[in-house]
């Protein structure tokens, strides 16, 4: 009876820290009281297909995407894609943004091998200088880690793993998306409580 208690409370602390770690990582950036939140892999098949509905609904509510580099082990490339968003995300978080949009779009065609010559073209065409080595002190890198961890701190179980998150103290101030049908009426949601 006594372990069954002890259990019972390591249970319940681990969730009421997660609870907390959750409700301090899932708002919205300052200035903003609705936001979408996603961790996403930049070789993720459905991280692809949600891409344009999130920034659709971003467009259309005039609401940020907080973006959080979540690259899954197994994923040849999505690593140092990451890196490389990272590396344009130090130019403006628009243009980084724009790099992820972009290895999305060419998600089919990228390779490890080819990688580099997409965040080539990308820079060429953004006039953009692209270092021979991007991280060379692992700075990037080390953000992609925060993300990750910050991602497993909230239970993050898969990509994409998509919020809609309000500034509000009451109540729940986030939701996760589980059925992408959903996103606008959350949004409405949130936005109405």
């Amino acid at each position: 009876m006594i372990k069954k208690a002890a259990i019972f409370v390591l249970l319940f602390a681990a969730a009421a820290g997660l609870a907390q770690t959750a409700n301090s990582v899932l708002k919205p950036p300052k200035g903003a009281q609705v936001a979408i939140v996603v961790f996403e892999d930049l070789q993720c098949p459905d991280c692809r297909r949600a891409a344009p509905l999130l920034e659709e609904a971003s467009k259309t509510y005039n609401i940020p995407i907080v973006r959080h580099d979540f690259p899954l082990p197994f994923h040849s490339w999505s690593l140092d894609a990451a890196v490389i968003a990272r590396y344009f995300d130090k130019t403006s978080r628009k243009v980084g943004n724009e790099f992820r949009d972009y290895i999305f779009e060419h998600q089919p065609e990228i390779t490890p091998t080819n990688l580099r010559s997409f965040a080539e073209k990308f820079a060429a065409d953004h006039k953009l200088d692209l270092p021979f080595v991007v991280d060379p002190k692992g700075e990037l890198a080390a953000k992609i880690s925060a993300d990750k961890n910050l991602g497993v701190a909230v239970g993050i179980q898969h990509t994409p793993t998509i919020y809609v998150v309000s500034n509000k103290t009451q109540g729940k101030p986030f939701v996760e998306v589980v059925d992408r049908s959903k996103l606008f009426e959350l949004i409405d949601t949130m936005k109405r409580e």
